[in-house]
C-alpha cells in the first residue's frame, strides 16, 4: 500500500494514525517532495472511478492563487493531469493506493471499508 502525505497535514496525521491503529503495512511518500506523475495519476484517477475535480486540493493556497476554480472548466483531462503532475500541493491529501483501489482524502467509513 502507498500512503502520500504531506506530513504538517493534520488530516495526514490522522489518516496514518488510523492505518497505523488499524496495522496497516504502507510505504509512506512526501506529496510535496515526490508529487505524483502524470501517469500515476492518470491510473489512480481511473481505478479510483472518481472525478478527475476530486483529485484536486481545492481548499489549498495554490489552487486559490492559480484561481482554478474558475480554469478548471474549460480544461481538458490531459490539461488538469499534466499540471496536478507539475505540484505536489495541487493535489488532495492523503491518498492510499492499493492494487483493488484509490482513495482520497480521509473518510473512516471509506477507509473501513475498502481496508479492512
Amino acid at each position: 500500500m502507498l500512503f502520500l502525505e504531506y506530513p504538517p497535514c493534520s488530516t495526514c496525521r490522522k489518516a496514518k494514525a488510523w492505518l497505523d491503529e488499524h496495522a496497516q503495512e504502507y510505504q509512506a511518500r512526501h506529496i510535496k517532495e515526490n508529487n505524483p506523475t502524470y501517469e500515476e495519476l492518470k491510473t489512480w484517477q481511473a481505478r479510483s472511478g472518481l472525478p478527475l475535480k476530486k483529485f484536486f486540493n481545492t481548499s489549498g493556497q495554490l489552487y486559490k492563487s492559480l484561481q482554478l476554480k474558475d480554469k478548471l472548466p474549460a480544461m481538458t483531462e490531459e490539461e488538469q493531469l499534466r499540471l496536478l503532475a507539475s505540484d505536489g500541493m495541487l493535489v488532495k491529501r492523503p491518498i492510499v493506493v492499493t492494487d483493488e483501489t484509490v482513495l482520497v482524502g480521509f473518510r473512516v467509513s471509506e477507509w473501513e471499508q475498502a481496508l479492512l
